[in-house]
């Protein structure tokens, strides 16, 4: 029997090997994020479709939700002058945020509309199938389908928590503000669907910024 994890937690690790390979496929912009996303999509389809619940609950609040956390994402950049640069987000550790000018600029509109895709269609479904869908459960009990979602115990909420806020770098701080929101979300909605749509909204409302302010570090 196939192993019951596979589904939430496949897709994760596929997206975290592209992470790791960013620019070292030889591959244009142009190339290298349709084949992301064809293949994250088919690593989908393939092994999690079943999983895979976008019923949304609450729309009103989750799509508030997601604003909130756009919101909250980029307001300490905004409102403190040289916030990033501090030794609490670059170090040996975490490394840096690229520049505002860095990054993005430039990239073929091609390459710019499939990595707008992957971020609002893409990533919210695979990191919500990690995160909220196993992780969170699975850190309740290791037979994780006997734990309903959205079940709240501590532990297994804050290590969440702190883990999602680790994967974001030198973002951790508002990574973990974001991951206590979604979590917490999970909990008060037990609705894969609600916090899937939450995640879109967060990074499409950030993709959309981006674009329209050229400030490519959040990308």
């Amino acid at each position: 029997m196939r192993n019951p994890s596979i589904p939430y937690v496949l897709p994760f690790v596929v997206f975290l090997v592209f992470l790791s390979l960013d620019g070292k496929l030889g591959l244009r912009p142009e190339q290298e994020y349709p084949l992301r996303v064809f293949l994250l999509a088919t690593v989908l389809w393939v092994f999690s479709r079943k999983v895979i619940d976008l019923r949304v609950r609450n729309w009103g609040g989750t799509m508030g939700i997601g604003v909130l956390v756009f919101v909250l994402w980029i307001a300490p950049d905004q409102l403190i002058p040289g916030y990033r640069t501090h030794w609490l987000f670059q170090n040996s550790l975490l490394g840096a945020a690229p520049a505002p000018s860095v990054g993005y600029a430039g990239v073929p509109l091609l390459a710019l509309v499939f990595r707008t895709i992957r971020a609002t269609a893409i990533v919210p479904i695979v990191e919500e199938l990690f995160w909220r869908a196993w992780l969170m459960r699975w850190l309740i009990k290791p037979d994780f389908q006997s734990v309903a979602l959205g079940t709240y115990v501590p532990q297994a909420f804050w290590i969440s928590a702190a883990l999602f806020a680790a994967e974001h770098g030198p973002y951790w701080d508002v990574g973990l503000v974001a991951g206590v929101i979604y979590n917490w979300w999970m909990v008060r909605t037990k609705s894969l669907g609600d916090c899937i749509l939450a995640h879109a909204v967060t990074n499409g409302v950030l993709s959309g910024y981006v674009l329209m302010t050229g400030q490519w570090q959040y990308w």
